[in-house]
């Protein structure tokens, strides 16, 4: 089925590690979105290949992805994943995990009104929040939180950040930030 770009509401979130996304991610879904989760993607494929998901791995299989069969391959596989949705009727869609220009430009044009929306966190909040959620694949010491930031970065995560359609700055508290991000999507959906 062709995809009528005029009746998707979808748009792709870009941040850091446990800068807020997931939060983000869940209001969205109570307000109807339904969210594909990049890093998904890239835990599926360790698993393909035999290995133990955890963040040096994750990591290692990203960036081997890319040079394998290009830099928009996440983006490729993400995007079947968004029109099997759209085929089973979902009209609005959330990309979580955006972490280059090159994934935002095919996104942007395979939907005519695809926007990003970049969640900005300090690195000591971000660090706060890895220690309280206690994920198995967080970087839990400065130096492994520095170096998973670097990966991310290198890969063009930043520049995704700095021109994107949007910049919320993720608060402390959960209850502000799900406040802020239900704000942030209720006039979304009023502007599309």
């Amino acid at each position: 089925m062709a995809i009528d770009t005029a009746n998707l509401s979808i748009f792709g979130v870009a941040g850091l590690p446990a800068s807020g996304k997931a939060v983000f991610a869940e209001v969205s879904k109570s307000i109807g979105y339904t969210s594909v989760v990049m890093g998904d993607i890239i835990r599926e494929e360790c698993k393909n290949r035999g290995l133990e998901v955890n963040r040096e791995n994750s990591n290692r299989v990203m960036i081997e992805l890319r040079k394998e069969r290009g830099k928009d391959v996440v983006a490729l596989m993400t995007m079947e994943r968004v029109e099997k949705l759209y085929d089973e009727g979902a009209r609005k869609i959330i990309i979580d995990g955006l972490r280059s220009l090159t994934e935002v430009d095919l996104f942007k044009r395979r939907f005519r009104n695809f926007e990003v929306v970049a969640i900005h966190a300090s690195p000591r909040q971000r660090l706060d929040r890895v220690k309280l959620r206690g994920r198995f694949d967080d970087a839990t010491g400065l130096s492994s939180f520095r170096e998973r930031d670097k990966v991310e970065l290198s890969v063009g995560m930043g520049e995704v950040i700095a021109t994107a359609d949007y910049l919320i700055d993720s608060p402390d508290g959960l209850e502000r930030a799900r406040e802020i991000y239900l704000s942030f999507l209720m006039y979304y959906q009023n502007i599309i």
